[in-house]
């Protein structure tokens, strides 16, 4: 990513004259948290703490808006309310950013701030996103789209500027671990996010675990299957209190492969 680029954005922030931002810690919201910062315009960024996300995620955000130095507001979501949510169709995506976007819209309004951003990336555009359609219902701007800035450039210049999560693996809500059509409840939520972060103490960073009932089926790296086999025991004594069997998944971590069931095109979500 090019200086030219980078000046290319801040100059585009700059005309918004203030902006709400959905910031979840991850990746892209930070880089364009920091590049907000960067703009001189007054930024506000928003997490949201509902159910569906990971605490690690929420912790994170907490961290990096105050190093950045931009104000920063926790609010709760409550999506699992919504059947049209819990129900988990494949369309459930919509229906998180619906509320959360809504609730943002309400922050603006109510704080004389003009536009409401999110961090959706030009990669996003391969992807199967339900969430789009919510942002352009609730008139959200995505900068990293329409300035064609995708991921890989988003990471090669957030380590450049010194953000600790130009590095940090992708991490989408904990409702994306579970098939479609079973219901998306707190309970299987809190079991997914207790084994993910166990495995995380265990020294795992990029993993999934896959909700199927009674089965956990772990998702890692190819090249963390030896030592994830020579941990069996501290990975099944960990897992072993919220599932009945522990599965590692010998195809490794693949990003959206729940969705390759039902969506014949190939496209992925998270």
């Amino acid at each position: 990513m090019s200086q030219d680029k980078l000046s290319g954005l801040t100059a585009y922030l700059e005309t918004l004259k203030s902006a709400v931002l959905a910031y979840s810690g991850g990746v892209d919201s930070t880089f364009l948290l920091k590049a907000l910062k960067l703009s001189g315009i007054r930024a506000l960024a928003v997490t949201s703490t509902s159910e569906s996300h990971p605490q690690w995620d929420i912790e994170d955000a907490i961290r990096m808006a105050g190093l950045i130095g931009v104000e920063h507001r926790l609010i709760k979501t409550r999506e699992l309310k919504n059947s049209n949510y819990s129900q988990n169709p494949p369309d459930r995506c919509f229906f998180c950013k619906d509320e959360l976007f809504a609730q943002l819209r309400q922050i603006a309004d109510r704080e004389g701030i003009i536009n409401v951003l999110d961090g959706s990336n030009a990669d996003d555009l391969n992807d199967y996103r339900p969430g789009r359609e919510a942002a352009r219902k609730h008139g959200v701007k995505s900068p990293l789209i329409e300035l064609n800035i995708g991921k890989q450039e988003i990471r090669r210049f957030s380590r450049e500027l010194g953000l600790s999560t130009w590095d940090k693996p992708g991490s989408p809500c904990l409702s994306s671990r579970i098939p479609y059509g079973t219901p998306v409840t707190p309970g299987i939520l809190g079991r997914i996010s207790e084994c993910e972060n166990a495995l995380r103490v265990l020294g795992f960073s990029q993993l999934r675990v896959r909700y199927h009932g009674e089965i956990a089926r772990i998702e890692l790296p190819p090249e963390d299957f030896e030592r994830a086999v020579s941990m069996r025991e501290a990975i099944a004594e960990a897992l072993r209190p919220y599932f009945k069997y522990i599965c590692l998944d010998i195809e490794g971590l693949r990003p959206g492969n729940l969705n390759m069931d039902v969506f014949s095109s190939g496209k992925q979500q998270a």
